[in-house]
């Protein structure tokens, strides 16, 4: 959408030298007020910024000696830097930028390692020490699914029952009691049906990040209203300002009508009760200003609400002189470009598709589920042992050493010898040495695991499926629902943009039409008045008529900067229809992830 050209200037001619008398008084601000030579123009051109500074009159808690002047652009700004309702939206950006990388966090490895001592005993036992030092690693893998856990253990028992679980009795030294094993493996799941393409974790950080996004859209918004807000302020200030300035020279011009009577009643050309006619109105006059006063400190303080950021700051106690003249012009605004631009900006339109996403992750999700789950299981280990201590040597011993074994052989030989049988002979066997590589330590089992016998690995399938799965199907068939209720909401929402935008543009081109006719009767205005003067100056007219044609006038100035502030308004409010303040005012939001 292309905006009017809004460079061009607004005059208001707010001179109040229309009395023709020589020895009217002008206030500082009437003298700074020139007619332009492009009043000739069709349209008014603009106030010129000099006539905008306060008057002299008090404001409580203000001084008005050394006003500051402020630009809307400055005005912008500053809000967007210290408007403390804006950097609670950037701040809530953060926060779930946060929640985002806590969720991603779940796929950060794990690592732990669990060293166990333990000392036991009992009536049969005597005390034995074992030391356990166990580790790990574990990791969700996104693509798939899947869970990898790798695991390094590592323990050294004297235990004799623990010792015949692991070598089942066949790995004895002569000089250690203690076993010394090593095992290091990996186990990986991966699901093949349910959580496959898509599970809990994924569909979480999916949500997390688009809810980011609406945040970011939020805070956009927020600015978008922040600037509409100060535009708003900073043209009501304004308005309030000229029409102080002008109820000031309406003022004056009571009080030199009143001095003016004064010389006649002295001359004796004019009766004493016209005194009091003057008086009474320079009275209200002056009741008038103290009004126009009263909303000059409303409208600044609106103003710097919105941006000043410190409730302590001495800019309080300061007075503001707006800079900028409010900007007109003639060309009226393209229904269609702003309707093209609402539609492709508006910030509630963005949240709205981006929880249609996010409730289209949650159908695939819900699908998902109410699938059966198979799961394939693999592990794969190396695991050693190894002796405490040295190798025993060759030995030669009886084939029956154990005592139950060679009283049962002497109880045969006793009956084969009754018998008058020959005894039996208890054989003499040779005991080779032990193997070198199964004695040792640590170091000894941890080698042992590359050896060739030492790989394990199995491979299964664990199957699972609720009967019904009506959680699931609960949970689809809620997500399929709400899908179709977010559809109607776009429809209503874009039925919203279309309303605000026709509005926001017949608002624009009414206010434009108003600047003109307001130009006009102001014009006109100060052709009666000058009239009503000469009238009043031959004694053809009476007080009461020309004073009537001061008010006319300074309510027509009135209505003359109303219109041009209300036109600027409109212009403001149809930047924030369309989405396009920081555009059209030329604005770079810093990001509000950056540090």
């Amino acid at each position: 959408m292309k905006l009017p050209n809004l460079k061009t200037p607004i005059y208001s001619l707010v001179g109040v030298c229309l009395l023709g008398l020589s020895g009217i008084a002008q206030t500082p601000e009437a003298k700074a007020i020139e007619r332009d030579a492009a009043t000739t123009a069709p349209v008014a051109t603009a106030v010129r910024a000099t006539s905008y500074s306060p008057t002299d009159l008090n404001r409580v808690g203000v001084q008005t000696a050394q006003p500051v002047s402020l630009s809307l652009a400055d005005a912008i700004r500053r809000a967007l830097e210290n408007n403390n309702d804006l950097e609670i939206s950037r701040d809530d950006v953060r926060i779930q930028k946060t929640r985002v990388t806590s969720l991603e966090g779940v796929y950060d490895p794990v690592f732990t390692m669990t060293p166990t001592f333990s000392s036991t005993s009992n009536a049969f036992q005597s005390r034995t020490h074992d030391f356990r030092a166990n580790a790990g690693l574990n990791q969700f893998i996104k693509p798939g699914g899947g869970t990898i856990s790798s695991f390094f253990n590592n323990s050294r028992t004297e235990s004799a029952f623990a010792q015949a679980q692991a070598t089942s009795g066949s790995l004895t030294s002569s000089t250690s009691s203690a076993l010394f094993s090593s095992n290091l493996g990996v186990n990986y799941t991966q699901p093949l049906w349910r959580n496959f393409r898509y599970d809990s974790r994924r569909h979480s950080i999916y949500v997390a990040r688009k809810n980011l996004e609406q945040t970011e859209s939020d805070f956009r918004l927020s600015g978008t209203n922040t600037i509409t807000n100060v535009q708003r302020a900073y043209w009501d200030f304004v308005f309030a300002l000229r029409n102080q300035q002008n109820v000031v020279a309406n003022v004056d011009l009571a009080k030199e009508n009143l001095r003016q009577i004064e010389f006649k009643i002295q001359a004796g050309a004019a009766a004493p009760l016209e005194r009091a006619e003057v008086a009474t109105e320079l009275a209200n006059r002056q009741g008038d200003l103290l009004l126009a006063t009263q909303q000059v400190g409303i409208a600044e303080n609106a103003l710097k609400q919105l941006i000043i950021r410190d409730p302590l700051s001495v800019e309080w106690t300061e007075s503001f002189t707006p800079t900028d003249p409010p900007a007109f012009s003639l060309n009226p605004v393209n229904l269609d470009d702003a309707m093209k631009d609402a539609m492709d900006n508006r910030f509630e339109l963005r949240r709205l598709k981006l929880q249609q996403e996010i409730n289209k992750s949650d159908i695939k999700y819900y699908k998902n589920q109410t699938k059966p789950q198979i799961d394939l299981n693999t592990s794969f280990s190396l695991n050693g042992l190894a002796s405490g201590g040295t190798a025993p040597g060759a030995t030669t011993s009886n084939l029956l050493t154990g005592s139950q074994d060679v009283f049962l052989f002497n109880s045969i030989n006793a009956t084969r010898a009754s018998l008058a049988l020959p005894p039996l002979v208890n054989p003499i066997v040779n005991i080779p040495a032990g193997s070198p590589f199964l004695f040792g330590n640590f170091g000894r089992s941890m080698a042992n695991m590359f050896r060739p016998s030492a790989p394990n690995y199995s491979i299964g399938v664990t199957i699972s499926f609720p009967f019904r799965n009506r959680t699931a199907k609960a949970n689809l068939a809620g997500a399929e629902i709400q899908e179709h209720q977010l559809e109607a909401q776009v429809r209503g929402q874009e039925n919203q943009v279309l309303v605000d935008v026709r509005n926001a543009v017949q608002a624009v081109e009414t206010a434009r039409q108003r600047v003109v006719i307001a130009q006009q009767a102001r014009e006109n205005a100060e052709i009666q008045l000058a009239g009503e003067q000469k009238l009043y100056e031959n004694g053809k007219s009476t007080t009461f008529l020309l004073f009537q044609r001061e008010n006319e006038l300074t309510n027509a100035r009135n209505n003359e900067i109303r219109a041009q502030t209300d036109y600027n308004k409109a212009i403001a409010d149809l930047q924030r229809v369309t989405a396009t303040s920081f555009r059209d005012n030329n604005i770079q939001v810093k990001d509000p992830l950056a540090p």
